[in-house]
Protein backbone atom coordinates (compact mmCIF):
# COMPACT_ATOMS: atom_id res chain seq x y z
CA UNK A 1 0.00 0.00 0.00
CA UNK A 2 2.44 2.24 0.84
CA UNK A 3 4.83 1.70 -1.91
CA UNK A 4 2.12 1.61 -4.53
CA UNK A 5 1.34 6.00 -2.67
CA UNK A 6 5.05 6.51 -3.43
CA UNK A 7 5.07 5.04 -6.86
CA UNK A 8 2.25 7.02 -7.60
CA UNK A 9 3.80 9.99 -6.08
CA UNK A 10 6.99 9.77 -8.34
CA UNK A 11 4.78 9.20 -11.37
CA UNK A 12 2.93 12.67 -10.63
CA UNK A 13 6.40 13.89 -10.22
CA UNK A 14 7.31 12.86 -13.47
CA UNK A 15 4.35 13.71 -15.10
CA UNK A 16 4.37 17.60 -13.82
CA UNK A 17 8.18 17.88 -15.12
CA UNK A 18 7.65 16.37 -18.46
CA UNK A 19 4.63 19.55 -18.96
CA UNK A 20 6.68 21.63 -17.37
CA UNK A 21 9.50 21.04 -20.09
CA UNK A 22 7.04 20.96 -22.82
CA UNK A 23 5.76 24.63 -21.75
CA UNK A 24 9.49 26.24 -22.84
CA UNK A 25 9.19 24.78 -25.84
CA UNK A 26 7.87 26.81 -28.60
CA UNK A 27 5.86 26.18 -30.77
CA UNK A 28 2.75 26.20 -28.32
CA UNK A 29 -0.67 24.98 -28.85
CA UNK A 30 -2.18 27.92 -27.93
CA UNK A 31 -5.77 26.39 -29.88
CA UNK A 32 -6.15 23.89 -27.65
CA UNK A 33 -5.02 26.13 -24.73
CA UNK A 34 -8.10 28.36 -25.34
CA UNK A 35 -10.37 25.08 -26.05
CA UNK A 36 -9.16 23.30 -22.17
CA UNK A 37 -9.87 26.94 -20.51
CA UNK A 38 -13.43 27.36 -22.00
CA UNK A 39 -13.89 23.96 -21.04
CA UNK A 40 -12.73 23.80 -17.50
CA UNK A 41 -13.08 27.87 -16.46
CA UNK A 42 -15.67 29.41 -18.55
CA UNK A 43 -18.44 26.62 -18.62
CA UNK A 44 -17.80 26.19 -14.82
CA UNK A 45 -19.12 29.79 -14.16
CA UNK A 46 -22.59 28.49 -13.32
CA UNK A 47 -21.71 26.33 -10.59
CA UNK A 48 -19.20 28.35 -8.81
CA UNK A 49 -21.93 31.32 -9.29
CA UNK A 50 -24.92 29.40 -7.68
CA UNK A 51 -22.29 27.52 -4.43
CA UNK A 52 -20.96 31.11 -3.84
CA UNK A 53 -23.84 32.93 -3.69
CA UNK A 54 -25.89 30.56 -1.22
CA UNK A 55 -22.87 29.80 1.14
CA UNK A 56 -22.66 33.39 1.72
CA UNK A 57 -26.33 34.05 1.78
CA UNK A 58 -26.11 30.68 4.44
CA UNK A 59 -23.07 31.82 6.96
CA UNK A 60 -24.74 35.52 7.03
CA UNK A 61 -28.17 34.12 8.29
CA UNK A 62 -26.05 31.70 10.58
CA UNK A 63 -23.69 34.28 12.14
CA UNK A 64 -26.46 36.82 12.30
CA UNK A 65 -28.25 35.03 14.70
CA UNK A 66 -25.37 33.69 16.70
CA UNK A 67 -23.92 37.05 17.39
CA UNK A 68 -27.35 38.59 18.52
CA UNK A 69 -27.36 37.25 21.71
CA UNK A 70 -24.09 39.70 21.99
CA UNK A 71 -25.58 42.75 20.76
CA UNK A 72 -22.84 41.98 17.76
CA UNK A 73 -25.26 41.39 14.42
CA UNK A 74 -23.66 44.78 13.03
CA UNK A 75 -20.12 42.24 12.85
CA UNK A 76 -21.62 39.85 10.52
CA UNK A 77 -20.62 40.90 6.93
CA UNK A 78 -17.01 41.53 8.50
CA UNK A 79 -16.97 37.70 9.63
CA UNK A 80 -19.06 36.73 6.59
CA UNK A 81 -16.38 38.36 4.05
CA UNK A 82 -13.14 37.02 5.68
CA UNK A 83 -14.54 33.66 6.14
CA UNK A 84 -15.12 33.33 2.31
CA UNK A 85 -12.15 34.88 0.94
CA UNK A 86 -9.56 33.31 2.88
CA UNK A 87 -11.60 29.46 2.96
CA UNK A 88 -14.76 29.09 1.52
CA UNK A 89 -14.18 30.39 -1.61
CA UNK A 90 -11.39 28.84 -2.87
CA UNK A 91 -12.06 25.36 -1.37
CA UNK A 92 -15.40 24.78 -2.55
CA UNK A 93 -14.85 26.25 -6.09
CA UNK A 94 -11.72 23.50 -6.27
CA UNK A 95 -13.61 20.84 -5.05
CA UNK A 96 -17.05 21.38 -7.27
CA UNK A 97 -14.78 22.67 -10.39
CA UNK A 98 -12.48 19.78 -9.33
CA UNK A 99 -15.23 17.01 -9.33
CA UNK A 100 -16.32 18.20 -12.36
CA UNK A 101 -13.70 18.99 -14.50
CA UNK A 102 -11.20 16.25 -12.92
CA UNK A 103 -14.01 13.68 -14.20
CA UNK A 104 -14.16 14.96 -17.62
CA UNK A 105 -10.21 15.14 -17.81
CA UNK A 106 -10.13 11.62 -16.77
CA UNK A 107 -13.17 10.22 -18.95
CA UNK A 108 -11.72 12.11 -21.86
CA UNK A 109 -8.18 10.59 -21.84
CA UNK A 110 -9.01 7.13 -20.33
CA UNK A 111 -11.22 6.30 -23.09
CA UNK A 112 -8.10 7.38 -25.54
CA UNK A 113 -5.82 5.21 -23.05
CA UNK A 114 -8.17 2.03 -23.45
CA UNK A 115 -8.62 2.25 -27.18
CA UNK A 116 -4.95 3.03 -27.86
CA UNK A 117 -5.52 6.18 -29.42
CA UNK A 118 -2.72 7.53 -27.02
CA UNK A 119 -0.64 5.12 -27.73
CA UNK A 120 -1.27 6.08 -31.68
CA UNK A 121 -0.29 9.43 -31.09
CA UNK A 122 3.24 8.46 -29.95
CA UNK A 123 3.31 6.27 -32.99
CA UNK A 124 2.77 9.09 -35.20
CA UNK A 125 5.62 10.60 -33.63
CA UNK A 126 3.50 13.69 -31.67
CA UNK A 127 3.79 14.24 -27.64
CA UNK A 128 1.05 13.58 -26.08
CA UNK A 129 2.26 15.44 -22.73
CA UNK A 130 2.11 18.17 -24.98
CA UNK A 131 -1.08 17.61 -26.46
CA UNK A 132 -3.27 15.97 -24.00
CA UNK A 133 -1.49 17.23 -20.36
CA UNK A 134 -0.28 20.47 -21.00
CA UNK A 135 -3.54 22.07 -22.17
CA UNK A 136 -5.29 21.04 -19.14
CA UNK A 137 -2.36 21.68 -16.36
CA UNK A 138 -2.67 25.63 -17.83
CA UNK A 139 -5.81 25.86 -18.18
CA UNK A 140 -7.00 24.92 -14.48
CA UNK A 141 -3.95 26.82 -13.16
CA UNK A 142 -5.44 30.06 -14.82
CA UNK A 143 -8.84 29.48 -14.33
CA UNK A 144 -9.36 28.57 -11.17
CA UNK A 145 -8.29 31.76 -9.18
CA UNK A 146 -10.33 34.08 -11.73
CA UNK A 147 -13.42 31.56 -10.75
CA UNK A 148 -12.11 31.99 -7.31
CA UNK A 149 -12.43 36.14 -7.42
CA UNK A 150 -15.72 35.72 -8.95
CA UNK A 151 -16.69 33.03 -5.89
CA UNK A 152 -15.30 35.53 -3.37
CA UNK A 153 -17.41 38.38 -4.81
CA UNK A 154 -20.68 36.88 -5.40
CA UNK A 155 -20.46 35.18 -1.55
CA UNK A 156 -19.52 38.41 -0.20
CA UNK A 157 -22.65 40.11 -2.20
CA UNK A 158 -24.92 37.23 -0.90
CA UNK A 159 -24.13 37.92 2.40
CA UNK A 160 -24.58 41.48 2.27
CA UNK A 161 -28.22 40.76 0.99
CA UNK A 162 -29.34 38.45 3.87
CA UNK A 163 -27.37 41.25 6.16
CA UNK A 164 -29.64 43.92 5.25
CA UNK A 165 -32.81 41.41 5.57
CA UNK A 166 -32.41 40.22 8.97
CA UNK A 167 -29.86 42.90 10.61
CA UNK A 168 -31.42 46.10 9.15
CA UNK A 169 -27.94 47.55 7.27
CA UNK A 170 -27.42 49.36 4.54
CA UNK A 171 -26.02 48.11 1.25
CA UNK A 172 -22.90 50.76 1.64
CA UNK A 173 -22.44 50.05 5.43
CA UNK A 174 -22.16 46.33 4.33
CA UNK A 175 -19.55 47.30 1.28
CA UNK A 176 -17.72 49.05 3.81
CA UNK A 177 -17.31 47.26 6.41
CA UNK A 178 -16.14 44.28 3.93
CA UNK A 179 -13.73 46.54 2.09
CA UNK A 180 -12.60 47.29 6.12
CA UNK A 181 -11.79 44.02 7.16
CA UNK A 182 -10.26 42.26 3.73
CA UNK A 183 -6.88 43.05 2.82
CA UNK A 184 -4.26 42.51 0.41
CA UNK A 185 -2.67 39.42 1.74
CA UNK A 186 -6.44 37.36 2.43
CA UNK A 187 -6.97 38.00 -1.03
CA UNK A 188 -3.72 36.86 -2.05
CA UNK A 189 -3.76 33.93 0.11
CA UNK A 190 -6.92 32.56 -1.39
CA UNK A 191 -5.89 33.31 -4.61
CA UNK A 192 -2.70 31.52 -4.17
CA UNK A 193 -4.02 28.76 -2.63
CA UNK A 194 -6.47 27.82 -5.73
CA UNK A 195 -3.94 27.99 -8.60
CA UNK A 196 -2.51 24.86 -6.22
CA UNK A 197 -5.33 23.42 -6.63
CA UNK A 198 -6.17 23.72 -10.00
CA UNK A 199 -2.91 22.12 -10.24
CA UNK A 200 -3.85 19.21 -8.35
CA UNK A 201 -6.72 18.44 -10.42
CA UNK A 202 -5.52 18.68 -13.73
CA UNK A 203 -2.79 16.42 -13.01
CA UNK A 204 -4.28 13.76 -10.86
CA UNK A 205 -6.83 13.82 -13.32
CA UNK A 206 -4.56 13.51 -16.15
CA UNK A 207 -1.91 10.83 -14.79
CA UNK A 208 -5.77 8.79 -14.02
CA UNK A 209 -6.59 8.93 -16.92
CA UNK A 210 -3.37 7.72 -18.81
CA UNK A 211 -3.04 5.09 -16.37
CA UNK A 212 -6.71 3.78 -17.25
CA UNK A 213 -6.84 0.30 -18.53
CA UNK A 214 -9.55 -2.33 -18.30
CA UNK A 215 -12.16 -1.04 -21.10
CA UNK A 216 -15.19 1.31 -20.29
CA UNK A 217 -15.45 -0.54 -16.66
CA UNK A 218 -12.03 1.03 -16.18
CA UNK A 219 -13.06 3.96 -17.59
CA UNK A 220 -15.98 4.61 -14.80
CA UNK A 221 -13.60 2.92 -12.10
CA UNK A 222 -10.82 5.88 -12.83
CA UNK A 223 -13.38 8.70 -13.01
CA UNK A 224 -14.46 7.68 -9.32
CA UNK A 225 -11.15 7.58 -8.08
CA UNK A 226 -10.16 10.96 -9.96
CA UNK A 227 -13.05 12.40 -7.70
CA UNK A 228 -11.84 10.79 -4.71
CA UNK A 229 -8.49 11.54 -5.31
CA UNK A 230 -8.94 14.92 -6.01
CA UNK A 231 -10.88 16.04 -3.19
CA UNK A 232 -9.04 14.74 -0.49
CA UNK A 233 -5.69 16.38 -1.70
CA UNK A 234 -7.98 19.83 -1.57
CA UNK A 235 -8.93 19.14 1.84
CA UNK A 236 -4.96 18.20 3.08
CA UNK A 237 -3.33 20.73 1.01
CA UNK A 238 -5.94 23.35 2.08
CA UNK A 239 -4.37 22.78 5.71
CA UNK A 240 -0.78 23.25 5.26
CA UNK A 241 -1.48 25.62 2.48
CA UNK A 242 -2.80 28.11 5.00
CA UNK A 243 0.31 29.16 7.41
CA UNK A 244 -0.25 31.19 10.43
CA UNK A 245 -0.21 34.68 9.56
CA UNK A 246 0.75 37.52 11.35
CA UNK A 247 -2.16 39.26 13.10
CA UNK A 248 -1.95 42.64 11.71
CA UNK A 249 -2.39 40.64 7.94
CA UNK A 250 -5.44 38.62 9.20
CA UNK A 251 -7.67 40.85 11.04
CA UNK A 252 -7.69 44.83 11.05
CA UNK A 253 -7.15 46.32 13.98
CA UNK A 254 -10.54 47.32 14.78
CA UNK A 255 -11.98 44.37 13.73
CA UNK A 256 -9.59 42.64 16.11
CA UNK A 257 -10.81 44.65 19.40
CA UNK A 258 -14.68 44.12 18.31
CA UNK A 259 -14.55 40.24 18.54
CA UNK A 260 -13.34 40.85 22.67
CA UNK A 261 -16.77 42.08 23.62
CA UNK A 262 -16.65 41.77 27.27
CA UNK A 263 -13.41 43.81 27.89
CA UNK A 264 -15.09 46.48 26.00
CA UNK A 265 -18.21 47.01 27.41
CA UNK A 266 -18.53 50.49 29.60
CA UNK A 267 -18.91 50.41 32.46
CA UNK A 268 -19.85 52.60 35.82
CA UNK A 269 -17.06 53.65 38.03
CA UNK A 270 -16.09 51.74 41.26
CA UNK A 271 -18.42 53.47 44.09
CA UNK A 272 -15.81 55.25 46.72
CA UNK A 273 -16.34 52.96 49.98
CA UNK A 274 -16.49 55.70 53.33
CA UNK A 275 -13.80 56.14 55.45
CA UNK A 276 -15.39 54.74 58.50
CA UNK A 277 -16.14 51.42 56.59
CA UNK A 278 -14.49 48.71 58.51
CA UNK A 279 -11.15 46.73 57.82
CA UNK A 280 -11.61 42.97 57.57
CA UNK A 281 -9.97 41.55 60.57
CA UNK A 282 -7.41 38.88 60.11
CA UNK A 283 -9.60 35.90 60.69
CA UNK A 284 -11.97 36.48 57.95
CA UNK A 285 -11.17 36.11 54.21
CA UNK A 286 -12.90 38.62 51.91
CA UNK A 287 -15.13 37.31 49.15
CA UNK A 288 -13.49 36.07 46.01
CA UNK A 289 -14.62 39.05 43.01
CA UNK A 290 -15.21 38.29 39.52
CA UNK A 291 -12.57 40.14 37.25
CA UNK A 292 -13.03 43.08 36.20
CA UNK A 293 -15.85 43.73 39.52
CA UNK A 294 -15.62 46.63 42.09
CA UNK A 295 -14.16 45.72 45.17
CA UNK A 296 -16.60 44.38 48.35
CA UNK A 297 -16.86 46.83 50.47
Amino acid sequence: MLGAFFQSMGEIVVLTSQATRELFRPPWEIKLWIAQLDQGGVQSWSITFLTAIFTGMVMASQFAIGLEPFGASLYTGKLVALGIVRELGPVLTALLVGGRVGAGFTAELGSMAVTEQIDAIRALGANPIRKLVLPRLLAMVLALPLLTVMADLVGCAGGIFITMAEVGITFRFGVEQMVETIGVADLLHGIGKSAFFGYFIAIIACWVGMNTRGGTEGVGRATTRTVVWTSITILVSDFFLTPPLPGHLRLSPRFASHLRFAPHLPRAPCPTPPQSSPKPSRKTRPPAQMPGACPAK
